[in-house]
């Protein structure tokens, strides 16, 4: 969808600095012992699965404003993925979620195709009723009171799964928005035992070789209490379902201020961390752009995971998952992209070995700085350049500004009504 024209012009203009700036970059990491070009390579085998939902225009709980070329449908979904991974040469995966993406897995499959794409985790929906559904969620899905809902919802998850399965997927991403409004709603134990009785018949369902993701909010919708509120819930709901059955972390749902580096550490020691929905957050669950908030704590994050590598049986899944409300998707999903491939790099350059050092010797005014100064380290050049040896863009943002995508498919996509509230 963007011609490689003009990506190969406008990284003519911006090669030269980027040299500059590479070689000097690479002079002051030999002084601290670190090889760019290891680093380099680490940015090369770098990915994140975009989300297919990411790619239109969110919302609040009180209005949605749509932009221009929104997609109509996952093919349209996938042309943007392919833009971002185009550019970016970091987001080589989707995530579908269904049954928004609902297609023909072989239709799917081509179109992935055209851009280098393949399909993450899939992701059930039974947090809102469909048009065609007998039985509503509107007071729970796999917790229902009702057995026939229950089943419904059970019998969705398992669709999920065969579709995934046609696409080359290896996991199910769980998450349920049931819970209660009200004190006294729901009694919560024998809510929660529904709610591992239906766990269980989908995890039945799982092929050999997937996993399922159990994946906790800590409230919205359900504002009372929530069923899967915490990581210790979804632990201990992956434990007693089976060894495919992981938790995965969504950095946004999450109490304000809680330490979410800590819960990685304590979910690699328990072999039960699956992966990641990276977004950022300022008051709750805010679903903005990685990085843009803290930016040192997604660095903590990832400071955990390069740590744990080589861990036995730490595979994790690397999503976006966020709503972008008043910037163009494409845009907020590359820069998103970057930023966490960034973390990721800065990660990297932590000096282990002194980090062990000062920690062995209670120093821990050396320790942080040890972090620091790896989190300080401006790697742009190292991100362009990887970018640049891959055939994607010096700088993505300006060269897909510069190739008129955008005004290109809102002429070829219907308008999208703003009409309606919430977010979707």
């Amino acid at each position: 969808m963007i011609d490689t024209s003009v990506i190969e012009a406008e990284n003519a203009k911006r090669v030269r600095d980027l040299e500059t700036d590479y070689v000097a970059l690479g002079e002051k990491l030999d002084r601290r012992g670190i090889d760019i070009r290891a680093i380099t390579e680490r940015a090369k085998g770098f990915g994140v699965a975009i989300p297919s939902w990411g790619t239109g225009t969110g919302g609040t709980r009180f209005a949605r404003f749509p932009g221009e070329g929104e997609p109509a449908n996952i093919f349209d979904k996938l042309d943007d993925c392919g833009v971002i991974h185009t550019l970016t040469r970091a987001a080589p995966n989707v995530s579908l979620h269904i049954p928004w993406d609902k297609a023909d897995p072989e239709d799917l499959k081509a179109k992935a195709a055209q851009y280098g794409l393949s399909f993450d985790a899939v992701n059930s929906n039974t947090f809102q009723d469909q048009p065609d559904q007998e039985k509503s969620y509107k007071f729970g899905s796999l917790t229902h009171t009702d057995a026939a809902t229950r089943a419904q919802a059970v019998e969705h998850n398992l669709e999920c799964i065969e579709i995934g399965d046609k696409l080359g997927s290896k996991a199910l991403t769980v998450w349920i928005g049931d819970g209660a409004n009200f004190p006294g709603q729901t009694h919560m134990g024998r809510q929660f035992d529904r709610y591992l009785a239906s766990m269980k018949e989908i995890y039945k369902g799982l092929p050999d070789d997937w996993r399922l993701f159990s994946e906790h909010k800590i409230y919205e919708p359900a504002f009372y209490s929530t069923v899967v509120q915490d990581w210790g819930t979804s632990l201990l709901t992956a434990q007693e379902l089976g060894k495919k059955a992981m938790c995965l972390v969504d950095l946004g749902h999450h109490a304000p201020n809680v330490n979410i580096e800590m819960i990685v550490s304590r979910l690699i020691h328990a072999g039960k961390l699956g992966g990641f929905h990276f977004n950022d957050s300022k008051y709750g669950d805010d679903d903005l752009d990685s990085g843009t908030i803290d930016p040192y704590r997604l660095f903590l994050v990832w400071n955990e995971l390069v740590d744990a590598e080589g861990t036995p049986g730490l595979d994790l899944a690397h999503m976006i998952d966020q709503s972008h409300n008043v910037t163009d998707p494409i845009e907020s999903l590359m820069v998103s992209t970057m930023e966490i491939q960034r973390a990721y790099l800065q990660a990297s350059l932590v000096d282990r070995e002194a980090l062990a050092g000062y920690q062995s010797d209670n120093d821990a005014l050396m320790a942080s700085a040890t972090l620091r100064a790896a989190f300080r380290t401006d790697v742009d050049a190292i991100l362009a350049k990887a970018r640049l040896e891959d055939g994607g863009s010096i700088d993505p943002v300006k060269t897909y500004r510069v190739s008129g995508y955008r005004a290109v498919v809102a002429d070829q996509r219907p308008k999208v009504s703003g009409a309606g509230g919430g977010i979707v």
